[in-house]
């Protein structure tokens, strides 16, 4: 009888699975360093791709994987909040916050709508629109926070976020001399339109005098990501008046986003402090990306087949349209 208890606590630990999570972080991060185009972000999602396709992970990692997948990545997304410096965005003027507003809604509603079009399901196309229209992974990852779905649709949508936000990280600066913006007005295009931080940076980098406004615009849409969650979390109530199924109206990861952004705002926090809270926010965003692509499976991608496909493609072509005509009009 003992040694059956022995052997399930044994399972139920999330010890193994922390560990295999822990040395994916460490290679995503030596990956990002040696190669500053690709986010350690990216990278862990990669890295949970190839070890979740390569090897057969065995159950008793499933615990720790899942600790990381869930409750470390929340935290990270509460971190997240710390990065924001609402003066860099509030500096912009209004023209530009509302072209971001406006790209993020258009991209979020129509790819919604795409999404019915196209016959993909309800809620990859909801994880695809958050993602493609806020800020790539990290919004997926707060998306089905509020709303869970089925892990292969959270993986198919951090796939092709992955993706296509690599593909706009090189399109976007071979476009540049085809398209008569200014450096500003570039730095507005790329802000406004590709998906990932890390991304917007490797985009906006060969564009002299374009990188500090891409980040700004970039960190503008990140701001929207708390709203959309809870005008999501408010719908899903909405849906499942029952109490069993009513989420929170603002779930508490998005409330501890906000307080982490206020407390920015105050500027009581040293650089230190804030240097700390960025390298561990990393990690921990890490982790979680790295958990969440151990249920990417390169079969149940292809499986998904050309709807999702197109309308990954689509998405990121309307974000880039709609921040590029933006762009043209007000720089």
């Amino acid at each position: 009888m003992g040694s059956i208890r022995t052997t399930a606590h044994a399972t139920d630990s999330p010890v193994p699975g922390l560990t295999l999570v822990g040395g994916g972080v460490v290679v995503a991060m030596i990956v990002a360093w040696l190669v500053p185009s690709v986010s350690a972000l990216t990278a862990a999602v990669l890295l949970g791709a190839v070890v979740a396709n390569v090897v057969t992970l065995p159950s008793s990692l499933t615990p720790g994987i899942k600790l990381a997948g869930r409750r470390l990545l929340r935290i990270g997304i509460v971190l997240l909040g710390l990065k924001l410096v609402f003066r860099d965005v509030l500096a912009l003027g209004y023209e530009v916050l509302v072209l971001a507003m406006v790209a993020v809604v258009v991209t979020f509603v129509v790819t919604r709508w795409l999404g019915r079009k196209l016959g993909v399901g309800e809620g990859l196309s909801l994880l695809i629109a958050t993602g493609f229209s806020i800020c790539g992974a990290s919004a997926v990852a707060a998306m089905n926070g509020v709303r869970e779905q089925d892990e292969e649709d959270v993986a198919r949508a951090l796939g092709l976020v992955t993706l296509f936000g690599t593909v706009a990280m090189f399109s976007l600066p071979a476009l540049y001399p085809f398209t008569g913006l200014s450096p500003a007005a570039y730095g507005v295009w790329a802000g406004g339109s590709v998906h990932e931080v890390a991304q917007v940076v490797a985009a906006a980098g060969p564009v002299t005098g374009a990188l500090a406004i891409a980040v700004a615009v970039k960190l503008t849409r990140v701001v929207l990501l708390a709203p959309m969650l809870a005008a999501v979390s408010i719908a899903e109530r909405r849906r499942f008046p029952s109490a069993g199924k009513r989420p929170p109206i603002v779930p508490l990861f998005v409330v501890g986003f906000l307080v982490a952004a206020a407390v920015r705002a105050t500027d009581l926090l040293p650089d230190v402090v804030l240097s700390a809270a960025t390298f561990v926010d990393n990690l921990l965003l890490a982790a979680g990306m790295f958990a969440l692509g151990t249920a990417v499976r390169l079969r149940s991608l292809i499986r998904s087949g050309l709807p999702a496909l197109t309308l990954g493609l689509l998405s990121t072509v309307l974000i880039a349209a709609v921040a590029l005509t933006g762009a043209l009009l007000i720089m």
